[in-house]
């Protein structure tokens, strides 16, 4: 399934958004957030990684979220066809773990409209 060119993927009880499929993480980091509707996360995780990596030669997000009970974990890198920086983990893992943007990514994927289940 796509969505302008971004495919949406689900994997039991994981939700994936990437910009190239097969999928693949040269690198990654990983937080824990609350439930909320996963692709709508995904989707503003993905917004942020890409404003601050845009940059790198090559580079195609991936945002894999994965359910476990009342909690999601979020797995965010992806793929690089260029060479790799050193610290290219530690800035995606200070992306996710900046309380700002989890707070204002939490608020918006907590959104529902009247009906709409969380996915």
């Amino acid at each position: 399934m796509t969505r302008r060119n971004w495919h949406i993927l689900t994997e039991g009880d994981a939700l994936v958004l990437a910009r190239r499929v097969p999928v693949r993480m040269d690198f990654a980091a990983t937080a824990d957030f609350p439930a909320c509707n996963r692709l709508l996360l995904a989707q503003q995780i993905r917004q942020d990684i890409w404003r601050r990596l845009q940059r790198l030669k090559g580079y195609a997000p991936v945002v894999r979220i994965h359910r476990d009970g009342n909690r999601l974990q979020v797995t965010a890198g992806g793929q690089v066809d260029g060479a790799i920086p050193s610290d290219l983990s530690d800035q995606v893992a200070e992306i996710l773990n900046t309380p700002a943007l989890r707070q204002r990514w939490i608020a918006h994927a907590a959104r529902t409209r009247e009906g709409q289940r969380h996915v």
